[in-house]
């Protein structure tokens, strides 16, 4: 019998070098800045949207700007900057998380209980185009507004070409992407804006670090979307992109992709707690592959409403608090604002609701398989979902009662089951495993159940997928050089 009595997890399973998403960065360096993995908060509902974008950029801040297509003029009062660790807060509490169990020898007739635990000049110089700019330039790019919020200096342009545009970027000071011009031209054709951000190194030397702070963004469009075409004008390969969205209904999802849950709820050995952050991300990769690479797939839904209780199963961080939810954009928990006439046409009142739906997406993309931006709904659907993965620890003591000789050969088993679950699962063979699966951190003395002795009987009855075709193109080949060498020589 399996009692849960520890519950375990949480990782960061983003790379180091996070970057803020939905544009491209120009440089006035080399134009070796890239984009590679993504942190976004989508807030969500009606027509009314806030968009966090974090910001983690190491380098030279005087050499860096961002361009973010918007699709209106943004107000100063719509732009602020927010705390950084609000997206640890979600990346913690919402990532995949490892679930442990301890099996009770059968031998043994007491009980346990069941217990878890949760677990200013530089911005003139920005905005000048210079004295020596054209009429047609001016017609080309203009100017809507400027501001200063917090250490940024911010534009927002508009152009009627992206070759205009480019040249202004450009003449400007910014080295910007070469396949730029190509990315640019569909949203100026859209008549979206362009939201320009640069760091201002006055105000950037009052923080107390040398971390530049997530911009929010507020504004109101009936088109929910991210554009993440414009971030592959300088991506170095396949970016990931992480999505934490909060809407009042239920879970958001992709209208231009497929929509795909992670596999979860599987059983695995024991060893992989030791390395759960590359079991996970072989998963991930191979159910992208598998799936056609161009999906969304679904890490974490809940509702994460704060008299909600329950808000996770296993929690591997503390649930978003009232004050992390309304820092993440999510108006609506301090009710209705009377002076907000932004969401005016939103024909659907909220009654006061104040419910709170947390939805985690992981998106891998590239231009080949995500020719379109990203465009999503918020839907009904309030089901929970987790990725969630299951480890248990062999019972201990004396097995000599027949209850235990049974439980030994089910334990064998099942970790040969778990086995064969690890490599369907990552599209790993078990030679990746070998040195994490060592005897000596089994946790059991009994030679016959142990992962190191079950692992070459696995191998003789599952073979590695990766070697057997290459075994019979080899056996192939063998065969027919035999053939021909026999042929040659007279015999057949």
């Amino acid at each position: 019998m399996k009692q849960k009595i520890l519950i375990i997890g949480g990782l960061t399973l983003l790379s180091p070098l996070l970057y803020s998403f939905c544009g491209f960065y120009v440089s006035k360096a080399d134009g070796t800045l890239k984009n590679k993995t993504s942190q976004v908060i989508l807030v969500r509902d009606g027509n009314r949207n806030v968009i966090t974008m974090y910001n983690d950029f190491k380098g030279d801040t005087k050499d860096f700007a961002m361009v973010v297509p918007v699709p209106v003029v943004l107000q100063k009062e719509n732009i602020k900057v927010v705390d950084p660790s609000i997206f640890q807060k979600l990346n913690d509490y919402s990532a995949p998380r490892l679930v442990e169990y301890w099996d009770e020898n059968p031998c043994n007739r007491h009980m346990y209980d069941e217990v878890a635990t949760v677990a200013d000049k530089s911005l003139n110089r920005m905005m000048a185009p210079g004295k020596a700019e054209s009429r047609e330039k001016e017609s080309s790019v203009r100017v809507e507004a400027k501001y200063l919020v917090g250490e940024y200096d911010i534009l927002i342009l508009s152009a009627k070409e992206s070759t205009g545009l480019k040249t202004w970027l450009t003449e400007n000071g910014y080295k910007i992407p070469p396949n730029a011009e190509e990315v640019l031209d569909p949203y100026i054709r859209s008549n979206l804006k362009f939201f320009v951000v640069k760091v201002n190194e006055k105000e950037k030397q009052k923080l107390n670090n040398n971390f530049l702070r997530p911009i929010q963004i507020a504004f109101s469009s009936p088109k929910f979307m991210l554009p993440i075409r414009l971030g592959m004008a300088n991506a170095d390969g396949d970016q990931d992109l992480i999505v934490y969205a909060f809407t009042r209904k239920g879970r958001i999802e992709c209208t231009n992709y497929r929509n795909v849950d992670i596999a979860s709820n599987k059983n695995i050995p024991l060893f992989v707690q030791k390395n759960f952050g590359a079991f996970y991300a072989n998963l991930f990769t191979q159910q992208w592959k598998n799936e056609g690479k161009n999906i969304s797939l679904l890490e974490y839904a809940w509702n994460v409403t704060p008299v909600n209780q329950l808000k996770c199963d296993p929690c591997v961080g503390n649930p978003p608090a009232e004050q992390d939810l309304v820092q993440s954009g999510v108006w609506w928990l301090y009710g209705k604002d009377w002076n907000d006439y932004s969401d005016i046409d939103n024909d659907e009142p909220d009654n006061g609701d104040r419910s709170v739906y947390f939805t985690r997406l992981h998106v891998r993309y590239n231009r080949k398989s995500f020719p379109q931006d990203l465009m999503f709904q918020v839907t009904p659907n309030t089901e929970n979902f987790q990725a969630r993965y299951i480890i248990t620890h062999p019972a201990s003591g004396d097995f000599n009662c027949a209850a235990g000789k049974k439980y030994l050969q089910d334990l064998k088993e099942r970790r040969k089951k778990e086995l064969q679950e690890l490599t369907r699962l990552t599209g790993t063979d078990l030679s990746n495993w070998q040195e994490d699966a060592m005897a000596k951190n089994d946790e059991t003395k009994i030679e016959t159940v142990q992962y190191e002795t079950l692992i070459p009987v696995y191998k003789e009855t599952f073979p590695d997928r990766d070697t057997g075709p290459v075994g019979i193109l080899f056996l192939s080949g063998l065969v027919l050089g035999a053939a021909g060498f026999l042929r040659w020589k007279g015999i057949i």
